[in-house]
């Protein structure tokens, strides 16, 4: 007579290792978890004030300050007058650099010519910080929305630049020869092969300069600007207005939030093969 040894489901269930069971709670779970927990945190720090409200005011004194910006604006401008104008900059900013660093990333990806003049110029650019080259901006371009923009699409063209050649070079030979033995030319390999696998790894790049561009916001509206949530937050600090500076700062979370998830929807569309998550 042969004994089984295996458990009843309900008592495998219940053995089942707890590791396991975390594992199958979705991430946006944790997630909420997490922005919840800091969210409680300041709450209690502000509500039994281990830090002075001037340096940091609770969430409702926060949620406060964004409904009258929202209403009422802060330095003559809506909270959606700052918003465009900062918006108008990111993604004019993010239009010239990909018109500009894609070719280069392409020139750089399939010729030693190309490799040989534009990398030192990248690789000179990608460590500097935007405020190092802001004061020669100003010199030559100005101090109006030219210079703001320029500053803005030199922080993100290096990231393009980069992600364009790597996807270049990662183009299978495979491909590149069936296409040549089937006769196509040069700019047709271009279009039809190289750009289209090099496209996943392009769109990676732009994702990230949308992030270097809004790190990169504030320095640009120190140049003479009237408008915008860099300059927002910087008027905010002048005066200590802690809550319009963390509003600002949300704000732009928020707006960096949607503009990534709007990438990642776009970059899904465009390249589905990629199994991008």
């Amino acid at each position: 007579m042969t004994l089984s040894t295996e458990l009843p489901k309900e008592h495998a269930d219940r053995s089942a290792s707890p590791f396991l069971r975390l594992g199958q709670i979705p991430v946006h779970v944790y997630s909420g978890l997490t922005i919840g927990a800091i969210i409680g945190l300041w709450w209690l720090a502000a509500a039994y004030q281990l830090v002075s409200p001037v340096f940091l005011p609770s969430p409702p004194v926060v949620l406060k300050a964004a409904w009258q910006l929202v209403t009422v604006g802060f330095v003559d401008s809506t909270l959606a007058e700052h918003v465009a104008a900062s918006l108008q900059r990111i993604l004019g900013g993010l239009v010239v650099s990909v018109l500009t660093g894609v070719p280069a990333g392409l020139a750089i990806g399939t010729s030693r010519i190309g490799r040989g003049i534009l990398d030192p110029i990248v690789e000179f650019l990608r460590p500097l910080p935007p405020l190092a080259y802001l004061p020669l901006i100003i010199i030559w371009v100005g101090i109006g929305e030219g210079s703001k923009i320029t500053v803005i699409a030199l922080s993100m063209l290096p990231a393009i630049v980069l992600s364009t050649s790597a996807g270049v070079r990662a183009v299978s030979k495979d491909h590149l020869n069936a296409a040549r033995s089937f006769g196509a030319t040069d700019m047709q390999l271009l279009a039809q092969v190289i750009l289209p696998s090099a496209l996943p790894s392009i769109l990676t790049g732009i994702r990230i300069a949308l992030g270097t561009g809004w790190s990169t916001l504030v320095a640009a509206e120190l140049i003479a600007a009237s408008q915008g949530l860099g300059f927002m937050i910087q008027s905010a600090a002048q005066f200590l207005a802690t809550d319009v500076v963390i509003a600002g700062i949300g704000v732009i979370a928020i707006i960096a939030i949607a503009l990534e998830l709007a990438a990642r929807a776009l970059e899904r569309a465009l390249v589905p093969w990629a199994n991008r998550p």
